[in-house]
């Protein structure tokens, strides 16, 4: 789905918004035909707004993010990596160590492989440099993709740097979701 089109846009909005279209839809169409077919014609709104709303209703409070980050900067090295694999695996990635260097995971799938840098998670900021040796180190593995995982603060710097080189960022909030899931 091309991430501007009308459903991309509403199933990255509130779901309220999804609700509004669907109301709008249906109070035009009602006068150009008969109601329960202008109700018809809002169906996709209609289930984009429960969409967004289950997904909104599951998803984990700020305080169990907050308390998941907490124990996540409290864990060692050998535990987050291996919270981190799991999570991954859950999601269907084979899940390979990489020994040296800035990358520590290689997820692979569908003959895909993305690499993964997760080792400074507990760093408070996160500069551009980093990203510069991971990168690097991801070019000349002739990966797919790359994931860099930070708990702390990015710079903008490294922002700008990530979203030209196509790397993707996990931070705080996205870290604790993917992570909650693993015990």
């Amino acid at each position: 789905m091309n991430e501007n089109s009308l459903f991309a846009i509403l199933l990255r909005s509130q779901w309220w918004v999804s609700g509004l279209v669907a109301l709008g839809v249906i109070g035009v169409l009602r006068f150009l035909m008969p109601t329960p077919y202008a109700i018809a014609a809002a169906l996709p709104f209609i289930g984009i707004s429960a969409y967004v709303l289950s997904k909104r209703l599951r998803a984990p409070s700020g305080r169990r993010i907050a308390a998941t980050l907490e124990r996540l900067r409290a864990m060692p090295w050998s535990e987050f990596s291996a919270a981190v694999a799991a999570a991954y695996a859950r999601q269907g990635y084979e899940v390979r160590r990489v020994d040296g260097g800035p990358a520590d995971l290689a997820l692979v799938r569908d003959g895909y492989t993305t690499l993964v840098a997760c080792k400074r998670w507990k760093a408070t900021r996160t500069g551009v440099e980093p990203l510069r040796e991971f990168h690097a180190a991801a070019s000349r593995r002739e990966a797919d993709e790359r994931i860099y995982v930070a708990a702390g603060e990015v710079s903008d710097k490294a922002r700008t740097f990530a979203a030209e080189h196509r790397v993707r960022l996990i931070e705080q909030g996205e870290l604790a979701r993917l992570l909650l899931k693993v015990r």
